[in-house]
């Protein structure tokens, strides 16, 4: 325990805590404005807790936004009276919020060690003292006893930019036992073509094997089969889950196998939590569903052990029958309480449902890689926390179809949390109708994370075509440094309209509104991606770097203009196609 005299400037407190078992806040440890606090209670016998709020405060000078990790669009400041808290458990989101400066710096990043149970937090303004009140409150959801808990605080003041300070708290998050992340196949760093956008439910075997064709040809390494492969209903809905028989298909091995056979790896997907009222499994598993309730189907109570033997014997058979490649496991977040969920035990071999979803998820993973140890798994937001890395290697940004701004929102802020776990865009949907330099817009903006794409690539224009080719290829070229690079998103109150990828010998920057390139060091090779309407592309440059040899491309790959020029210290214009590449190259002559 740190003395007292050394207590940080930003130490915790216990605000509230009307539990009679016994507790303590102290502090573990410090740094140079960043510190770490464990939180206890314990109790002889158990005991059923109440909500704990620990609290405190940080003088609102220089905030510009606040960084939550599927805050999307919306990192306002929130004031004191709005309701709204950031929620996180195993299946939703990150125990983690940063606040930050106009110039990206990091104002205070805090989070908690705790990504499997209910927390919920928030940093909000107070304008009668102009400080921001920060607070963790513990046991919001625990309706069953407990006989002690405990939990780490961190909390990183330092001056380094936001994005940094989020990655360093991923890799305080892989430093505890029980999230410690899996390990990421290959074939999860390769871009991917899904069905979903374009298929529906409406899935074409022949037509199918036209698009994996296509799809391999152009550098899609893996198809997902999504929703419609398990049943010939087409109303969108899920009262058919639960029993995952391929009704659609005459062969569904022999489909898995044909598609492999032109070198793509498979994979299938299952809305995990539901059981249709039409299926069978509804009626063995009448009477163990977290709710009846829900909209779209019943939801399995993961507390029963049968629940769970059932869905990861369905994995198991689905893998290990079909061959297949991977799974995408769906709706995790639907597995939590609602108000008819029972919390007796009448069979359940636990109560705590966020602890049957780590137990059922665990299972699955290693059930799945004994049959393939470079199986790959993705889960999408909001369930891409650092407990989910556990037993996926595949994270998704959250469906988007037609927005590339939202996708890149969402992409970046998934990266910024996954450290090696692979993040994958959402599968990008445009109109044919499209002029290609606008369809660009929408591929492009995947290209810092793992590109998917959905749409019928049999019926795409000649052009389109060949966009896609273009920059599929060259995220393959480049996929080291854009999945391992140091990574940048900028002003994140603007969606980052700027961002940037860099290693000891290149840099890509993609610009997606008019900002100003600021190059202040030496690199072999730059890249910059015109993720925008607008042809102008400025550069400036902070120290005399010398002669550069430079290429444009339009978004099809076709070289506009190509020479030589000196990178001295002042501003270069450029004029690069919208949705083109400007290439810089340090001159060997």
């Amino acid at each position: 325990m740190i003395p007292s005299q050394h207590i940080a400037q930003f130490h915790p407190t216990i605000k509230q805590n009307t539990n009679s078992a016994e507790s303590k806040l102290f502090q573990l440890s410090e740094g140079q404005d960043l510190s770490l606090y464990r939180f206890e209670i314990a109790h002889e016998t158990e005991f059923m807790p109440q909500p704990i709020v620990l609290e405190w405060k940080f003088p609102a000078v220089g905030v510009a936004g606040v960084w939550k990790p599927t805050a999307d669009f919306a990192k306002r400041i929130e004031a004191d009276w709005e309701l709204e808290t950031h929620e996180s458990r195993i299946s939703i989101d990150a125990p983690v919020i940063a606040l930050f400066r106009a110039n990206d710096e990091n104002a205070i990043c805090f989070s908690c060690s705790n990504a499997i149970n209910k927390i919920e937090m928030s940093a909000k303004y107070r304008e009668e003292d102009n400080t921001f009140y920060c607070q963790i409150v513990l046991f919001t959801e625990c309706n069953y006893p407990i006989r002690e808990f405990g939990i780490d605080i961190r909390i990183d003041s330092r001056k380094i930019p936001f994005s940094e300070a989020l990655r360093q708290t991923s890799t305080w998050w892989e430093t505890y036992e029980n999230l410690k992340p899996v390990g990421v196949p290959e074939i999860a760093k390769q871009p991917l073509y899904s069905t979903w956008y374009q298929f529906h439910q409406n899935l074409e075997e022949d037509l199918l094997l036209q698009e994996c064709v296509l799809a391999k040809k152009m550098g899609f390494e893996s198809i997902i089969i999504d929703d419609g492969w398990q049943t010939k209903d087409n109303n969108r809905g899920y009262d058919y889950t639960g029993d995952w028989e391929p009704e659609r298909f005459e062969d569904f091995g022999a489909l898995v196998k044909k598609i492999q056979s032109l070198g793509m790896k498979v994979g299938v997907w299952y809305s995990v939590p539901f059981c249709g009222i039409k299926s069978k499994a509804y009626q063995k598993f009448k009477g163990k569903f977290l709710t009846e309730k829900h909209r779209w189907a019943p939801v399995f109570d993961p507390r029963y052990p049968e629940v769970r033997e059932y869905l990861v014997n369905t994995y198991i058979s689905a893998v290990r029958d079909w061959n297949l490649d991977g799974l995408k496991l769906d709706f995790i977040d639907d597995f939590k309480s609602y108000p008819e969920t029972s919390f007796d035990y009448d069979g359940k071999d636990l109560l705590s449902i966020n602890g049957a979803v780590d137990i059922l998820l665990t299972q699955i993973r290693k059930e799945l890689e004994k049959i393939n140890p470079d199986i790959f798994i993705e889960f999408r937001q909001k369930y891409t926390g650092p407990a989910m890395r556990k037993y996926g290697n595949m994270l998704r940004a959250f469906d988007c179809p037609g927005d590339y701004t939202m996708n890149r929102v969402r992409i970046a802020d998934i990266k910024l949390l996954a450290g090696n776990t692979a993040v994958h865009a959402d599968m990008v949907k445009w109109s044919f109708s499209e002029p290609v330099e606008d369809a660009a817009l929408h591929y492009i903006n995947t290209l810092f994370g793992v590109p998917q794409i959905s749409v019928m690539l049999t019926e795409a224009p000649p052009e389109q075509l060949q966009m896609i080719t273009f920059y599929t290829q060259y995220w393959k070229e480049n996929a080291e440094l854009l999945l391992r690079g140091e990574y940048y998103p900028q002003l994140p109150l603007q969606n980052y309209p700027i961002q940037f990828v860099q290693n000891i010998n290149k840099a890509i920057f993609g610009l997606h509104s008019d900002q100003v390139v600021f190059l202040n060091k030496n690199l072999g090779k730059i890249d910059i991606l015109n993720a925008k309407s607008s042809q102008k592309v400025i550069v400036d440059v902070a120290i005399n770097l010398g002669p550069y040899d430079f290429a444009i491309f339009d978004c099809q790959g076709v070289l506009q203009i190509e020479g030589t020029l000196q990178m001295d210290q002042g501003c270069q214009l450029f004029h690069v196609p919208t949705s083109g590449l400007l290439q810089l190259t340090q001159s060997n002559t």
